[in-house]
């Protein structure tokens, strides 16, 4: 076996300590050099060592057209504005930017803009719609200027500057002042804000149309902000009644609090200025204007975790490697199904996924609705063309190669199976041995298995028989070791596992609701470690090496226990939200993105879906 030292032209990053969970949770505040004229709701741009601050209200009197530039480590007075204002925009860097509209004083408002070239001030074209309380983003030549009021009068009029003149384009979904905007001209992002009253609300710009996302965990606005449309900081700022000083971090996804400034404020500038690794919040109020500033700063380059980074820890003389931990994992609710579905079946991925057929209403009627999910919302597409309940799915993303199989339509197990074109449902051949509570599991309309389930009333003992599917016919392979029904499955056809389930035998060893699980290797099934908790309709997520199981309702009553499987054995980690039954309603290439879509709880079938996520985890790696 080659050694390290003999692998040429790769090399391994050096740290002395672990990456942490992102650069900016792991960031602090700390003074940097004091402002010479005090003042709030100004404007900024630039980076947190060479930024410019432009005009503002001093204390609670009138605006100012002062401009003062930072080197970071100190102010510079530099030449002011042509027009003294507050509460205006600011796109571009400390050399070369542009400042619109703002506040005049009073309930004026302007639609004045100036451009900066490092040395002065020039008035160019000026905005279409006058307003203060405006934000922006981008450069001094290609900048977005969204939201504002006139009086009393808020817009969420957009406006874009190509270098020379403002085109009217798509307005915000939620009209606004006094918020928070930062990105570029075609990607940009609108914090927080007033309305009335003040708002969470935040919405992306794509280059062309606004969208809402995910809100602040609270409400703010005259605060600071700095970053991208997918990784920005939101900091300071008032609720109507409190000057605060916390700092909320986007990922592109969601806001999460993070490190507070040493000093509550509202109205800090530079508001656009820097990086979620390098931020500035200059001057602000108070009680009272303020000329102190505090600089935002993450740890260096390599302290982010990245999932794949392979590492040196030379503090511990280990080999490391950062990657998704399922054990650490945590439930967050996902888009909500049109049409409640109880023992529905489930494939796909946590961002194409697909459900079809199941129970549903309170009389538990075997339905043939069909769903789709792109990672944030459902859409009904055309039905199964039998309503058809406790059936199995094999998917392959995106839609176009899906079959199902199986199930219930009454009064006993179907051997009916049905093809996706992405379009239209179409029967197909048949099974050899008609099932329904069967566990499933393979990656695509041509690729799926079949295993074990029950025939029918008139049949009642779980089965052990196992099925393939090629696309064209189903031929019988290798049965399970232990009979059962309501079990599910993950993996493919040449790697799975089949989880716990229902033996229909009450002197089973273990008891009926097995704990036993056994791994597919193409040809047969071998029992490997157990459950820690047996049970029936759990539902599943993953591959033969690394899964998730979860949820259930048999023996005990409906349970929201989640285990993980590292190829040996099962360790119960962090439980769903709401309890239910999930057999076969999984949804999951991944142990670290799997999905329970619907379910049944004790009252009544579900629409509520719930989303697990891994985190990243920095892992040993250990060799012989």
């Amino acid at each position: 076996m080659a050694k390290y030292s003999d692998i040429k032209g790769f090399t391994v990053q050096t740290l002395s300590s672990d990456p942490v969970a992102t650069q900016a949770e792991a960031g602090t505040w700390a003074s940097g050099g004091d402002v010479n004229t005090a003042r709030n709701a100004g404007a900024g741009s630039g980076t947190q060592t060479a930024s410019l601050i432009t005009g503002g209200f001093i204390g609670p009197g009138p605006v100012t057209a002062v401009n003062e530039s930072y080197n970071g480590t100190a102010f510079t007075e530099v030449a002011d504005l042509n027009t003294a204002r507050g509460q205006s925009f600011q796109a571009g860097s400390s050399t070369a930017c542009i400042t619109a509209g703002g506040g005049l004083g009073g309930p004026s408002s302007t639609t004045n803009a100036e451009t900066w070239n490092g040395s002065a001030w020039t008035e160019v074209n000026n905005l279409s719609t006058s307003r203060a309380g405006i934000k922006g983003a981008g450069t001094s030549t290609a900048a977005l200027g969204f939201s504002g009021f006139t009086g009393t009068v808020r817009t969420g009029a957009t406006e874009s500057w190509d270098g020379s003149s403002w085109t009217e384009v798509n307005d915000l979904n939620q009209v606004r002042q006094d918020g928070g905007g930062l990105g570029i001209q075609t990607a940009a992002l609108a914090v927080g804000g007033n309305i009335p009253p003040v708002t969470a609300k935040t919405e992306q710009w794509d280059g062309s149309s606004w969208t809402e996302v995910n809100d602040l965990n609270a409400v703010n606005y005259f605060q600071g902000t700095s970053g991208l449309y997918t990784a920005a900081l939101d900091f300071a700022g008032y609720t109507t009644t409190t000057y605060v000083a916390t700092t909320e971090l986007w990922n592109g996804t969601s806001w999460t609090e993070i490190a507070d400034l040493s000093t509550a404020r509202f109205g800090p500038q530079p508001a656009s200025s820097g990086t979620t690794l390098a931020s500035l919040a200059a001057s602000g109020k108070t009680t009272a204007v303020v000329a102190s500033t505090e600089e935002f700063t993450a740890p260096a380059v390599f302290g982010k975790q990245v999932e794949g980074q392979l590492f040196f820890n030379s503090t511990t003389n280990t080999f490391k490697e950062t990657l998704l931990d399922a054990a650490a994992g945590t439930w967050a609710s996902g888009g909500a199904l049109n049409t409640g579905k109880a023992q529905g079946a489930g494939a796909g991925t946590q961002t194409a996924g697909i459900v079809a057929g199941g129970y549903s209403g309170p009389s538990y009627t075997p339905t043939a609705t069909v769903e789709q999910y792109n990672g944030t919302s459902w859409t009904e597409v055309n039905d199964l063309n039998t309503a058809n309940a406790s059936g199995g799915m094999a998917h392959n993303s995106p839609y176009t190669d899906t079959v199902f199989f199986g199930g219930l339509p009454a009064p006993s197990g179907s051997d009916q199976t049905e093809v996706w074109n992405g379009s239209n449902w179409t029967e197909v051949n048949e099974m050899n041995t008609g099932r329904y509570g069967t566990a499933s599991f393979g990656d695509s309309g041509s690729s799926a298995q079949a295993a074990g389930g029950q025939s029918g009333p008139g049949n009642p003992a779980a089965l052990a028989i196992s099925e393939q599917w090629n696309g064209s016919s189903w031929t019988e392979v290798g049965d399970l070791n232990s009979p059962r029904r309501y079990q599910p499955g993950a993996g493919v056809l040449t790697a799975a596992i089949v989880v716990g389930g229902d033996t229909d035998q009450p002197g089973f060893p273990g008891g009926r609701y097995t704990a036993r699980v056994e791994s597919w290797d193409g040809s047969s099934f071998t029992e490997v470690g157990d459950l820690n908790t047996g049970g029936a309709y759990r539902g599943s997520a993953g591959t033969q090496g690394q899964a998730i199981a979860f949820g259930g309702g048999d023996p005990s009553p409906y349970v929201v226990l989640n285990e993980s499987w590292n190829g040996t054995s099962w360790t119960e980690i962090n439980d769903m939200s709401s309890a239910r039954r999930a057999w076969n309603s999984g949804i999951g290439q991944s142990a670290t993105a799997g999905m329970a879509a619907g379910g049944a709880s004790p009252s009544a079938v579900m629409t509520e879906t719930e989303e697990f996520t891994g985190v990243l985890a920095n892992k040993t790696i250990t060799a012989s």
